[in-house]
């Protein structure tokens, strides 16, 4: 497979991350606001990437992965999150820690420390945060999960995915006990309020995510 360097790595593997989710529509703003750079900045290299066969970008459509760019993808997202599972299992960190981390070590891992990881490991099938772990083939694990905000209140789910982008927003899902494999009950939404109302099982008392908060929880229904 071709060597590319870092910062295409991490657009394909950002891009990779929108289409997983489902995105109808990944403009240049969007990756922009991602990756932390300018548009104009990301335009630049997406003209290149598209040139050079990893991005499709028609006119006035949306940015999409190549076949070519697609696997480079993957591959990326297998790095990141066995090295995150990795981190958080047996060197202790907190789950809050180790996106940081893992930004930086999946450019750096050969293919062949991975493979000892995943070995030790005992091949996990999800990360800390729940996301699904591609095979080394790269083949991923289907699932049909909700971000929270889309389900119908009152009910039950239960979380399978949370986006680890926050440290401190996952902090405060961790002292809840909103974590992946947790059953929660959703209270009827008050009408004069802008939030999801959450009670995780066992737990006394309920709280209210607000809708940044609860788009970034992914549940299946319980």
């Amino acid at each position: 497979m071709t060597e590319l360097t870092s910062t295409v790595e991490d657009y394909l593997k950002v891009v990779w991350s929108f289409e997983e989710l489902g995105a109808e529509k990944i403009t240049t703003k969007a990756l922009a606001k991602r990756l932390g750079v300018t548009a104009a900045t990301v335009s630049i290299t997406v003209r290149r990437l598209t040139e050079q066969g990893l991005l499709e970008h028609p006119r006035f459509g949306g940015i999409s992965l190549t076949e070519a760019g697609r696997r480079h993808a993957v591959r990326m997202v297998r790095r990141h999150r066995l090295i995150e599972t990795f981190l958080v299992e047996s060197l202790g960190y907190g789950w809050d820690e180790v996106h940081d981390e893992a930004e930086i070590l999946e450019h750096a891992v050969s293919d062949r420390f991975l493979d000892r990881i995943d070995e030790l490991l005992g091949h996990p099938e999800r990360d800390p945060h729940g996301d699904p772990i591609p095979s080394r083939a790269g083949e991923l694990e289907h699932e049909s999960s909700l971000p929270l905000v889309e389900v119908k209140a009152p009910g039950r789910a239960r979380v399978v995915r949370i986006s680890d982008d926050d440290a401190e927003l996952l902090r405060y899902f961790a002292e809840r006990g909103l974590v992946p494999g947790a059953t929660i009950e959703l209270a009827a939404p008050d009408p004069f309020a802008d939030g999801v109302i959450v009670k995780v099982a066992d737990a006394r008392e309920s709280f209210t995510l607000g809708p940044a908060a609860a788009h970034s929880v992914r549940v299946l229904p319980a």
